[in-house]
């Protein structure tokens, strides 16, 4: 099969490589794609950890397709079924993962791109924030799941403030829904607006979504007294430094919404599956570049520099 390498940092080459087999309780996936993750960027870039080359495949993990081969004590999935899948190798034309880490997509869903993991984050992070009809809620960072959460926050009724330094991904969090979105720049003119939005009580609920220090200050800094701070954005380069003393006298809960325990992800993903069913989720539109796998190399590059328009890119396996 062919197989995407990260062979040194910055480098990444188009390989032949064998099609893996499940082992007991295993099934393997033709992909049908595999979306880009930002989380996948330091590994590109190259850290003093990274041992290369990174495996075939890695660190993809967000694909999707369709089962090809199952394994000894599979009883549930069959090969042909479609499938949101929980894998680790997915810049791939096949990957494999656990049966009970694999969804079956219903039929009208199956023509459509499904990132299960990410759609799974956002699903779980948003039950942990506890969103209610009529809290002033604002989310730090319009990225994909940005505006995921900009989405579902609305559809509960909240009234929805949004913050991004680009201004396509201001545009794309009104097209979500919110109420209003502002350049993530000034800290003190965000807290002023805010403080006159919600009449000086600030937001009962702040999602941060970068993963960067001046961000999550400014995410501290708008949680009101009792609120509750949740912190979606993946901090993978340095310590951080937070306002303890503001923290404390204004009672904030804070939420680190990453799971790592594949079933709550599983259930994250039927949450998903049925919300994009609904129409509480709307992805189709925030996925803006799509990329055949030769084209990797382009698309690691677009992810990092994230140029004009740009807010999800999906990488589509060769046929």
């Amino acid at each position: 099969m062919k197989a995407m390498e990260i062979s040194e940092p910055g480098r990444i080459r188009l390989v032949e490589t064998d099609v893996p087999k499940p082992a007991s309780g295993e099934v393997v996936i033709r992909l049908s794609g595999c979306g880009l993750c930002a989380s996948n960027i330091p590994v590109w870039e190259g850290r003093d950890w990274f041992r290369y080359p990174i495996e075939p495949g890695s660190p993809g993990h967000e694909g999707w397709g369709t089962i090809a081969e199952v394994g000894p004590d599979v009883e549930v999935l069959k090969a042909g079924d479609r499938v949101a899948v929980l894998s680790s190798h997915a810049y791939a034309e096949f990957d494999k993962a656990r049966a009970s880490e694999a969804i079956p997509l219903p039929d009208d869903l199956a023509d459509d791109i499904f990132l299960g993991e990410p759609l799974a984050c956002a699903m779980n992070a948003f039950a942990r924030s506890d969103i209610l009809k009529g809290q002033f809620v604002a989310v730090v960072g319009i990225g994909f799941l940005g505006a995921l959460f900009v989405q579902l926050a609305k559809n509960a009724g909240a009234q929805v403030y949004a913050f991004s330094r680009r201004e396509t991904a201001q545009q794309m969090a009104l097209q979500c829904g919110a109420d209003l979105v502002m350049a993530l720049d000034d800290h003190e003119s965000i807290l002023q607006r805010v403080r006159e939005m919600t009449n000086g009580k600030l937001c009962a609920r702040v999602i941060e979504v970068t993963g960067l220090q001046r961000p999550l200050e400014l995410a501290g800094e708008l949680t009101a007294e009792r609120g509750r701070l949740i912190i979606a954005g993946y901090h993978q380069d340095g310590l951080r430094q937070v306002n303890m003393q503001l923290w404390n006298w204004r009672g904030l809960d804070v939420v680190n919404a990453h799971e790592r325990d594949p079933q709550v992800y599983m259930e994250g993903m039927k949450a998903a599956i049925a919300a994009v069913r609904n129409g509480t989720l709307r992805p189709a539109f925030l996925y803006t570049h799509r990329f055949f796998m030769e084209e990797l190399p382009e698309a690691f590059q677009m992810l990092a520099e994230r140029p004009v328009g740009y807010l999800k890119g999906v990488m589509q396996c060769i046929s």
